[in-house]
């Protein structure tokens, strides 16, 4: 849509990274300050835990992994009248378009680090990374596709050997 609206395949390349971008910014704030907030009254720690304490109770549990696609898809509508109201008509199809490749490509990592066996580097570190949010330390760590954001805002787990050194 955003082609047909008269802007470079480069131009659209560029919004749909840019859309991949602000979702893993979402990603990050979304399980930190939602999917890990403090809750002490019944309703709360009800709606905490089918949201994303069930999650971290049963982190090998296939069926808990991902956000069901109906909800997904309900969900997308108020992110489509955000993104519509925030951008241009031109740039918001991109955009979206970007935000929803991340969001799947964060829902196929999650499932991935968890049940996969992976071989290289970078996904065996990744792995290493979210399972230690899920089993050492909890209130750090909570970028899945990356790390970024818990670099920029000081939530970056240490390492063991880092902590046999204190």
């Amino acid at each position: 849509m955003s082609i047909r609206m008269d802007h470079t395949i480069p131009q659209v390349a560029l919004m749909v990274a840019f859309g991949i971008f602000i979702w893993t910014l979402l990603e990050y704030t979304l399980h930190r300050f939602v999917f890990h907030i403090k809750t002490k009254r019944y309703w709360g720690n009800t709606i905490h835990y089918l949201l994303h304490g069930c999650h971290h109770k049963h982190p090998m549990d296939g069926l808990r992994l991902v956000f069901p696609p109906a909800a997904t898809a309900i969900l997308c509508v108020p992110f489509w009248n955000l993104i519509k109201f925030m951008s241009t008509p031109s740039t918001a199809p991109a955009l979206f378009g970007g935000g929803l490749l991340g969001y799947v490509m964060y829902d196929v990592t999650h499932y991935y680090l968890h049940h996969g066996q992976p071989t290289g580097d970078v996904p065996k570190s990744l792995k290493k990374y979210h399972l230690n949010h899920h089993f050492r330390i909890q209130n750090k760590g909570f970028g899945i596709t990356s790390a970024l954001w818990d670099k920029v805002f000081g939530t970056l787990p240490s390492t063991k050997s880092a902590d046999k050194s204190r």
